[in-house]
């Protein structure tokens, strides 16, 4: 018997994984709010929120990296993603808020995230003390950790986009069109189904659906 000619049952999915972000998507919003929803609501998974960043991924091969440039951190999306960094290095157990909260600003909102203080709201609003984070940004360390963990998942595993789900043998590029508004229930099974498509079903290498719902 070959790994793909197993059920799901004989397969163990990974409780363990890794879900790349940058604020400005949409579908990372989707995805990690699927996540943050489970987590809440006990969901037994060791989560790595893992920054990507998408103005990066559109520099030209052989073009001057982001974080090469002058004022890297006016890049779009490149402060809010050094924001979420440092809540998560600094206040971890104020990083599910802090990261919903940035999410919203750019996609609920609608509002600049590019903006220093339309991320302090955000942040603030998480209660979180946003312009003590955005001194934190500007020391540079969550800058470099951007960096480092772009560069990373580029490499280790070809991350070219977000949301992606990192687990234990692959990682996959993921999209969801719904939001689990206050259905934990359906966010835990939404992720537990990625997850068992992302271990279990090794043979499922591309499913995409080609007329969108009305």
């Amino acid at each position: 018997m070959t790994p793909d000619d197993r059920t799901d049952t004989e397969v163990p999915v990974t409780r363990r994984f890794a879900v790349t972000f940058d604020y400005l998507c949409p579908f990372a919003r989707n995805a990690h709010e699927h996540v943050l929803a489970g987590l809440q609501g006990g969901a037994d998974w060791e989560v790595t929120f893992t920054p990507f960043s998408l103005a990066q991924s559109h520099v030209e091969e052989g073009g001057t990296a982001i974080w090469d440039r002058a004022a890297p951190l006016a890049r779009p999306g490149v402060r809010a993603l050094a924001a979420g960094i440092a809540v998560r290095e600094r206040l971890p157990d104020r990083f599910p808020a802090a990261h919903a909260a940035l999410f919203a600003a750019r996609h609920d909102r609608g509002e600049d995230i590019k903006d220093p203080e339309v991320l302090r709201r955000a942040l603030d609003r998480a209660e979180v003390d946003g312009a003590q984070v955005l001194s934190w940004v500007e020391d540079g360390v969550a800058l470099e950790l951007l960096r480092e963990e772009h560069e990373r998942g580029v490499l280790e595993h070809e991350v070219w986009g977000v949301p992606t789900f990192i687990g234990a043998t692959r990682a996959a590029f993921v999209r969801l069109l719904d939001r689990p508004a206050a259905d934990t229930p359906a966010a835990i099974d939404t992720v537990e189904h990625v997850l068992t498509l992302l271990e279990a079903r090794g043979n499922v290498h591309e499913f995409k659906q080609t007329d969108l719902p009305v």
